[in-house]
């Protein structure tokens, strides 16, 4: 992930979820009104005014818990169903 000039990274987070692997990078830019900023290789973006947000949902978006899996494996399931 290529950082605008006044953004560092503050954190890398890697995983998996909905089957596939995935890195998150959290990020800091103090010229935002929100400067904390994760953002996933799945394509995925949030951003927060404070960094105590910030690792607990990115830690979470790359290692989802049992209520977290359930959700995506019934969105695979009713993606891979094709109506009559």
């Amino acid at each position: 992930m290529e950082l605008d000039e006044n953004e560092f990274r503050v954190g890398t987070f890697h995983g998996r979820h909905d089957g596939a692997p995935v890195e998150v990078t959290a990020t800091r830019d103090d010229t935002r009104s929100e400067p904390y900023t994760w953002t996933c290789t799945c394509g995925v973006t949030r951003s927060f005014t404070t960094e105590d947000a910030v690792f607990p949902t990115a830690w979470r978006h790359t290692h989802p818990g049992r209520l977290d899996w359930l959700r995506q494996w019934a969105a695979r399931l009713l993606r891979t169903r094709h109506p009559r």
